[in-house]
């Protein structure tokens, strides 16, 4: 099992395929995805990395935070997420994930917040038909209708579909394809629609129920530069005299 990615959403374009037809996308933008720490099995019964995205000002944050990514020795991250692994697909801190850490053709798992609506009615919300537009309805064509309040049961079961509130919740789309990926500008663009408005955060793992066998292992991923070691002072030249 090997670690997602978090991108933000950029929009909505399409791409035009070699026989003319276009295919309509989703444009996920990887801003810094990179390893702020690990979790193992020995100090915390379970193998994940964590990783951070977007770029933060360091007085934003929390004394405790500026000294996790101090510690990291990483550019404090505006995003957080932590995703399990298996031992051998562990990364060390520091590493960079890129683009073509899924291929296209892939199938993949895709997490994010859904646009926020407010409160709605039961038509908009969950696609009641509403009531007849005659034969005596009068003012109420848009209400749900009866909801079972009367002397049996005598009370409204809970989870009732209602009017309420709706959207802005976290959801999980399955099995969406990547139609491409762009290494330079860090782009990943996703076949169809992937909830979330624009600019929201959203995350992407390999599909549970469709796994690819072509993905690079453990990860795609840009190694930290090796800090080179300070040089070793000449010694001073002794004077005659």
């Amino acid at each position: 099992m090997r670690t997602g990615v978090i991108t933000q959403k950029v929009g909505m374009t399409r791409l035009f395929l070699e026989d003319g037809r276009h295919v309509p996308v989703t444009v996920l933008k990887l801003d810094g995805c990179q390893v702020v720490a690990t979790r193992t099995k020995e100090k915390d019964g379970y193998t994940a990395v964590q990783l951070g995205s977007g770029f933060a000002k360091a007085k934003r944050l929390t004394k405790a935070d500026r000294g996790r990514f101090a510690k990291a020795e990483v550019e404090p991250r505006k995003k957080l997420a932590e995703f399990r692994v298996d031992e051998k697909s562990m990364l060390e801190v520091g590493d960079l994930l890129k683009a073509d850490h899924f291929v296209p053709g892939q199938k993949v798992d895709v997490t994010g917040v859904t646009i926020g609506r407010g409160f709605t009615g039961a038509m908009k919300r969950w696609n009641f038909r509403g009531l007849e537009a005659s034969h005596g309805v009068s003012i109420s064509h848009r209400s749900l209708g009866g909801t079972g309040g009367r002397q049996d049961p005598g009370k409204t079961f809970k989870n009732k579909k209602m009017h309420g509130h709706y959207g802005d919740e976290n959801i999980t789309t399955q099995n969406l394809e990547v139609a491409k990926v762009d290494v330079e500008r860090g782009l990943i663009m996703i076949r169809g629609a992937v909830p979330g408005s624009k600019g929201g955060w959203v995350m992407i793992r390999d599909a549970v129920k469709k796994p690819h066998k072509d993905s690079p292992m453990p990860a795609s991923v840009t190694k930290r530069e090796a800090k080179a070691a300070p040089a070793a002072e000449a010694p001073a030249e002794k004077t005659e005299g």
